[in-house]
């Protein structure tokens, strides 16, 4: 067996795929000259760590449990016209992060909520902070079930390490007191150390019908609020705009 065959299959025993895939190419540059062997063993790690790096942000981007993968650049601005597309970059930016700020989209179902707080969160996963999405009502369930199996603070401080926690569709079903109590918890404890991004489709003026109680609702939006950016959202459902385009077609062609 060659050393050539004994140096691919050690590579491809390390796990350096990226430098395997590679090597003819550059030792065929160094051959004829147009590289030196330094530069040419230089550029093959640096393939190797660009292959890494991505790995492991795709790893972040996995782990933070998004409903699904769609960045800013898949957003039709053109759409929703009352959206201030410079403040949502601005968002994607991360400056927020820097003073623990939070982010409440406010808006109808279907105008793009969850997907700018998706977009915001996938930034903030690829650059290798903390981010965690999940859905009001789940989030309110595995508290409850915390508290029954008396491991209450360790689902709280869980939820409480998340550098970004998007926490989807508040208001779209009541809560009991329970519930609230628990809400109330964790956002306290995330108050001023560390961000959260909101999705509702209530106002705040009715979150004391979803929280039960106008005081336990302004003690929640209290600490939401101090430190925040809140982006209403007015305009069409992008769910019903395929449907709407779909009807229109049909009607057209009978």
């Amino acid at each position: 067996m060659s050393n050539y065959v004994k140096l691919l299959n050690n590579l491809e025993e390390l796990g350096l795929h990226n430098i395997k895939n590679n090597l003819d190419k550059y030792l065929d540059l160094v051959a004829s000259g147009e590289k030196s062997m330094t530069d040419a063993l230089y550029e093959l790690s640096n393939l190797e760590i660009k292959a890494k790096e991505e790995r492991a942000i795709l790893g972040c981007v996995r782990v933070a449990n998004f409903p699904f993968i769609k960045g800013i650049e898949d957003f039709d601005f053109s759409f929703q016209p009352s959206i201030n597309k410079q403040q949502i970059m601005d968002l994607m930016s991360l400056r927020f992060l820097e003073g623990n700020e939070n982010i409440l989209f406010v808006g109808t179902p279907g105008v793009g909520k969850t997907h700018l707080a998706t977009a915001i969160g996938i930034e903030c996963a690829k650059r290798r902070y903390s981010t965690y999405f999940i859905h009001f009502q789940e989030l309110i369930a595995q508290l409850k079930k915390a508290l029954l199996e008396n491991r209450l603070e360790y689902r709280l401080k869980h939820f409480s390490k998340y550098k970004v926690l998007i926490i989807d569709e508040i208001g779209y079903l009541p809560i009991d007191n329970d519930g609230a109590n628990l809400f109330f918890q964790l956002i306290s404890s995330r108050y001023e150390k560390s961000s959260t991004i909101i999705t509702t489709n209530v106002v705040f003026s009715e979150w004391g019908e979803i929280f039960g109680g106008a005081t336990i609702a302004n003690a929640i939006l209290d600490r939401l609020l101090h430190h925040s950016y809140v982006i209403f959202i007015k305009g069409p459902s992008y769910r019903l705009q395929s449907k709407t385009a779909y009807f229109s077609n049909t009607n057209q062609q009978s």
